[in-house]
C-alpha cells in the first residue's frame, strides 16, 4: 500500500527558503508537520532525509511522505456499491441515493458512506481513512466530495471557511412558495432538549439561504437553493420557518403523502483542485422517487 505523498522541483525563486518556510506558504500545517516527525513520515531532498531546517537549492527534489492512515476502531470496512462520479488520486465525487447515511450512528451502524469508503479504500490498496468535505443527511440524495487523505481534508476545510465550495441544491417545498427569487438570513441553533433538531433563534449562527423556484405544482414548489452558510439541516430549518417546509420532512412540519423522505437533492458541486490547479463541477439529476413526483 502506498502512503501519500508530496513532491516539489525547486525553482530560482524558491531556492535559498528553509523547507519549514517552504512548506508553510504550500498550507501544511504545523500539526500536519508535527504528524511527519513524531507519528512515521519523513522529508527527504534528493532522496536523502532532512529536517525542516535544511535550506533549498534550485534543482532540489523535495518530498513530503505524509504518515499513514488508518480508520478508527470500530470503523468496518464494506464490500458496497459506490456511485462514483470522479476519482483521482487527492478526492473522490460520490452521488449518494436517500437513505444511506454519512457515517455509521448508533441507530444506522452498517450501510453509511463512511463504511462503503473505507471498504473501496482497502480494495485498491489505499491507506487513508474517511474525509468527507461535504456531508449530507441521511434522506438527503446527491454529490458528496471526499478528500482521499488528512492534507487534502485541510486545504479544502480552508476553502469551505473562505465559501469557495460551492452546491446547488433542488427541493420541493410545501404549498405555493409565491417568490420567484428570495433570500432567508435568519440564524440557526440547536433546539433545546434535542440532539438533532436545529430552529431559528437570534441566539444561533449565521446562516444564509438563496432560493429560486423552478416551477408550481399541484400541492408544492419545486425549487433550486444555494447556501451561503453551511449550517445542519440549514435549507430544511430555512424553508420550515418561511411556511413552506420540505416534502416528507416529518421533522420540521412537512408531510408525508407524497415521499417518506425530505425532498432534498444536492444537483450540483463544483471546487478548485488546488492540486490540478483547476475548478472541476459536477451535476446530479434527480433521483427516480422526486422525478416521479414531478
Amino acid at each position: 500500500m502506498a502512503r501519500f505523498q508530496l513532491q516539489w522541483e525547486i525553482s530560482v525563486q524558491q531556492s535559498g527558503k528553509m523547507i519549514r518556510e517552504f512548506l508553510k506558504e504550500n498550507d501544511i500545517s504545523k500539526t500536519a508537520l508535527t504528524d511527519i516527525k513524531f507519528a512515521g513520515g519523513f522529508i527527504a531532498v534528493n532522496d536523502t532525509e532532512v529536517t525542516v531546517r535544511y535550506e533549498l537549492k534550485e534543482g532540489d527534489v523535495l518530498k513530503v511522505s505524509f504518515p499513514e492512515e488508518s480508520p478508527s476502531e470500530g470503523m468496518k470496512g464494506e464490500d458496497l456499491p459506490l456511485d462514483i462520479l470522479y476519482e483521482d488520486g487527492y478526492v473522490l465525487v460520490v452521488n449518494k441515493p436517500p437513505g444511506m447515511s454519512t457515517i455509521p450512528s448508533r441507530e444506522h451502524p452498517s450501510g453509511s458512506l463512511a463504511n462503503r469508503l473505507i471498504g473501496y479504500y482497502q480494495q485498491i490498496g489505499l491507506m487513508s481513512t474517511t474525509h468527507i468535505v461535504t456531508r449530507l443527511d441521511r434522506d438527503t440524495s446527491g454529490i458528496v466530495l471526499i478528500a482521499k487523505h488528512r492534507h487534502v481534508h485541510h486545504l479544502f476545510s480552508q476553502q469551505q471557511r473562505s465559501r469557495e465550495i460551492h452546491r446547488m441544491y433542488e427541493a420541493f417545498a410545501e404549498g405555493g412558495v409565491k417568490q420567484d427569487t428570495g433570500t432567508i438570513e435568519v440564524p440557526i441553533a440547536r433546539k433545546k432538549d434535542s440532539i438533532i433538531e436545529r430552529e431559528v433563534s437570534e441566539e444561533g449562527q449565521y446562516a444564509c439561504t438563496h432560493y429560486k423556484v423552478i416551477s408550481r405544482k399541484k400541492g408544492f414548489t419545486h425549487l433550486r437553493l444555494k447556501l451561503e452558510t453551511g449550517r445542519t439541516h440549514q435549507i430544511r430549518v430555512h424553508l420550515s420557518w418561511l411556511g413552506h417546509p420540505l416534502v416528507g420532512d416529518e421533522l420540521y412540519g412537512g408531510r408525508r403523502d407524497f415521499l417518506n423522505r425530505q425532498a432534498l437533492h444536492c444537483s450540483s458541486l463544483s471546487f478548485y483542485h488546488p492540486f490540478l490547479q483547476k475548478t472541476l463541477s459536477f451535476e446530479e439529476p434527480l433521483p427516480e422517487d422526486m422525478r416521479c413526483l414531478l
